[in-house]
């Protein structure tokens, strides 16, 4: 099966703009690895994840996709971690192509 997806990542990989738009949501990808990771580190499934978040399974369902176009909040992820015996943590990390430049209008 993983030969599969590999022959077909890299058949999709030909088409202009596939490549791009496949390392545009890197970032999203990575973290719903994490939560699914997570959850099934803590042996839960997604309506007893909702139990302990006091939600429904199709909300955690909605978390857990990155076709929904929802953004959960940080206190949704805080709750979700929690019921995952998780803690949430959010970092910013400077890009390796940013430049360091100051804020405008801010003095240093």
């Amino acid at each position: 099966m993983a030969d599969a997806l590999g022959r077909f990542k890299r058949k999709a990989f030909e088409r202009p703009g596939v490549k791009a738009a496949y390392d545009a949501l890197a970032d999203e990808f990575a973290f719903l690895d994490e939560v699914l990771r997570a959850r099934a580190e803590a042996g839960l499934t997604q309506a007893e994840v909702a139990a302990r978040v006091g939600t429904t399974q199709s909300a955690i369902a909605r978390l857990e996709s990155t076709t929904s176009g929802h953004s959960p909040s940080i206190a949704t992820l805080q709750r979700y971690a929690r019921a995952l015996g998780c803690r949430l943590e959010v970092r910013l990390v400077r890009a390796k192509r940013t430049t360091d430049r100051r804020v405008r209008g801010r003095k240093s």
